[in-house]
């Protein structure tokens, strides 16, 4: 039995903590989680390592060495290969070891009955249907042991099959005795992909999902350990699912920005799947209509393997796509179209259901001249400047460049320019008013309030017990909807000027996404996108299906700015009580970080380090200090830097010299975020 246990407790200080053993055993408890007294409380930690001597860093006496108050588990809930994970996670998100152990394991003291799923039907394991030649070869290639790569993506338009393939390949893992964990974006709006694995699989599957109680979720890990569930399902988290023996890991929809986590540690699904699937060396299968920037470059490339499905599955076809331009319709008008009322008319007639789409996020305010179409943008970043009312000016929230608004077009010298966009309070209110006997569901974050709710509401929209479906972001996800006709997105511009370099990317897929709901199951489906753009090319090519041609301008775009692919970034934000804390404090840092970097260029970090590695310490940029483009929230107000360059190494060593080292100001809170998927 080792004397010595070095725990991880969920705290922000990068080091574990030496406690004594309270009693002989004789198995090892590496990787179990243990009830000890930090300072005057009680926490609960995870023992990352045992040893019978005192470590050499170890800063107390021996005989300050407290002992562990009791051991919580019989068997360890990480494996070897999990603190191995923990270690990387912590490493690479520049976050504590407790902090990456904290997010793998459930929180609960005991375990109680009942995890995931409720079996209230009979679940005889639905059979497989039949594949199509696509599928099938589909499938081959990615279980093939000939296959160059482990990485594959399975491409396709929505309605062509994909689901299947995703359970087809689980099931021959299955067969071979692996297990495998299957990746959802967020578990309430994939309802319908969960019900399909559950079928498939039964009582072998596990459904890990913030509904779970700590106690659940530990019912649900022990069933994992022990082999009894062999497919587990979730949303992010679910990527850290202790899986004996695994043997794929599957990411659908892999665009969704679910993926990435917004608290510490911000880790990206797809990034810890990837380093996962490495180091076990098994295949990693991410599937979508509209992939992510970053992984079609990589597919580009040939890093990751490409399989396309092209043919939709359940006797619909694409539906017709058409762009309203906002410009030409009449002021009073409202937020729907002449065009849109009319064809919602049509499919009320013919008892078919449409549904609208708002895109709620985003501001409501950029300039724009209603003569030319002309927006104004940033001269150093090629993003839309912001309007800020209380200071009357634009300004950008990357460099921070900002200038007084113009009271004429910079362009054509029209008087016509302004603010446009416009909220959506007075939405529902609108299509109440224009189409009186329909039944009109509104489904937001806003209107959904109890347990469940979602679900029930899908239903019945899916029973159609409801006309009209009013919905954010979360119609956007991979349902199914018999009687769905029509699609309208009410404004596709707002994502647009949003001060993002991925605001392109996003507002393509939304539109790509959220037409793939029309005409799954009939031919005749419509979508109409409502715009003030309609020539801008997000809008313009996803309306035209060109989605080639969408990718090649948008890495064309990001290699003429240097934004990833191209580049690696990370974020740091400095939050403070007050405005000038926060903008001290991130004036200090991108000073520190400038003496940093400068001695990583003239003093080698390893014996590997070579000129390449100090061009690309020569090359790192600090962006800012500048101001986030939400610049409070929460009552404190919010600084960035953002550190891009071509090797993460040196990003990661700048800012974890920064971040671990230096003593920050009391009052000021320092976020971290490695690869950053947003910049607001």
């Amino acid at each position: 039995m080792s004397k010595y246990v070095q725990v991880a407790l969920n705290v922000p200080l990068n080091q574990t903590f030496t406690y004594s053993n309270i009693e002989p055993l004789n198995t090892s408890r590496t990787g179990c989680r243990v009830e000890i007294k930090f300072g005057a409380r009680k926490t609960i930690g995870c023992v990352m390592g045992e040893s019978d001597e005192l470590p050499a860093d170890c800063p107390v006496d021996e005989s300050k060495i407290r002992p562990v108050t009791r051991y919580m588990d019989e068997m360890p809930l990480l494996s070897p290969e999990l603190i191995k994970l923990a270690k990387w996670i912590s490493s690479y998100y520049l976050c504590s070891i407790g902090e990456a152990v904290s997010v793998m394991l459930p929180s609960a003291k005991r375990e109680t009955d009942a995890g995931g799923f409720s079996f209230i039907d009979d679940i005889s394991s639905k059979k497989a249907v039949e594949l199509s030649d696509e599928q099938k070869k589909a499938v081959n290639e990615i279980l093939s042991e000939k296959s160059k790569t482990n990485l594959h993506y399975l491409y396709g338009p929505t309605g062509t099959g994909k689901t299947e393939v995703f359970l087809q390949c689980a099931q021959r893992l299955l067969d071979q005795g692996k297990g495998v964990i299957y990746l959802v974006p967020e578990i309430g709006l994939t309802q319908q992909v969960i019900e399909a694995v559950v079928q498939r699989f039964g009582q072998t599957a596990a459904v890990l999902h913030s509904g779970l109680t700590p106690s659940q979720k530990l019912s649900e890990y022990k069933r994992i350990i022990n082999k009894e569930a062999r497919v587990v399902i979730g949303a992010r988290s679910a990527v850290f699912a202790p899986v004996p023996d695994l043997g794929m890991i599957i990411i659908d929809e892999e665009h969704d920005g679910s993926y990435k986590s917004g608290s510490t540690p911000r880790y990206h699904g797809r990034q810890v799947a990837m380093y996962r699937c490495s180091r076990l060396n098994i295949p990693l299968l991410m599937g979508s209509a509209t992939p992510g920037v970053e992984a079609w470059h990589m597919m580009k490339t040939g890093v990751i393997m490409r399989h396309t499905l092209s043919k939709r599955l359940s006797g619909g076809a694409m539906p017709h796509i058409k762009s309203v331009n906002l410009t030409n319709e009449p002021q009073d008008s409202g937020c729907i179209s002449r065009e849109l009322e009319h064809e919602i008319n049509l499919t009320l007639a013919e008892k078919k259901q449409a549904i609208l789409f708002l895109n709620r996020r985003g501001f409501s305010h950029f300039y724009r001249c209603r003569s030319c179409g002309f927006e104004l943008k940033c001269k150093n970043c090629s993003v839309s400047l912001t309007y800020h009312k209380s200071e009357n000016r634009l300004r950008c929230h990357y460099c921070g460049w900002n200038v007084i608004p113009p009271q004429q077009c910079p362009q054509c010298g029209s008087l016509d320019a302004g603010y446009s966009g416009f909220g959506t309070e007075f939405i529902e209110a609108e299509v109440n008013a224009k189409f009186p006997n329909a039944r009109i569901l509104r489904i937001d974050t806003d209107s959904l309030t109890k347990k469940g709710e979602l679900q029930q509401k899908l239903a019945d929209f899916k029973n159609h017990e409801y006309d009209i479906m009013l919905g954010t972001q979360m119609v956007a996800k991979g349902l199914n909807f018999p009687g769905l006709k029509l699609v309208g997105v009410v404004l596709a511009d707002t994502g647009l000027h949003l001060p993002d370099f991925r605001a392109a990317e996003r507002t393509f897929s939304l539109i790509t996404q959220v037409a793939g709901r029309a005409g799954r199951f009939f031919p005749d489906g419509k979508v109409f996108v409502q715009t003030y753009s309609p020539e801008r090319e997000p809008i313009l090519l996803s309306v035209n299906n060109e989605i080639q041609k969408f990718y090649d301008m948008e890495l064309e775009s990001r290699k003429i700015l240097n934004f990833p692919p191209f580049s690696r970034l990370i974020r740091l934000v400095f939050r403070a009580p007050t405005m000038k804390q926060a903008e001290e404090a991130a004036a200090g840092a991108s000073e520190i970080l400038r003496q940093i970097i400068y001695a990583l260029y003239n003093k080698p970090l390893t014996q590997n380090w070579t000129e390449k590695h100090k061009e690309a310490a020569g090359n790192t940029e600090i962006l800012g200090p500048a101001e986030c483009p939400l610049s409070k929230i929460s009552s404190n107000y919010r600084w960035q830097i953002i550190l891009r360059g071509q090797n993460i190494a040196i990003l990661q060593t700048a800012a974890r010299e920064l971040l671990f080292n230096y003593q920050r100001p009391s009052d000021v809170y320092i976020e971290s975020d490695v690869d950053p998927v947003t910049l607001l």
